[in-house]
């Protein structure tokens, strides 16, 4: 267990650092939803599951942001 758990943390903290314009949502998505799926057993499909439903979270959050920063007339 310990040889899945430390290299999955060191992922983990690598990646908290790094900022993609192109794939926002995608990795914190894509950690949750392989955490989850590891757990129920289908760890790489809970990874894309996660990383789709985080970009679509994001891209919502955007659309949301610049519709509030619209003057209104």
């Amino acid at each position: 267990m310990k040889q899945i758990l430390i290299p999955g943390f060191l992922v983990i903290a690598t990646l908290s650092g790094v900022a993609s314009a192109e794939a926002k949502g995608c990795i914190k998505g894509a950690i949750v939803g392989g955490a989850a799926g590891h757990v129920a057993g289908h760890g790489k499909l809970g990874a894309v599951a996660g990383c789709i439903v985080g970009h679509h979270e994001a891209n919502k959050n955007d659309r949301q942001e610049n519709q509030n920063q619209k003057p209104s007339r």
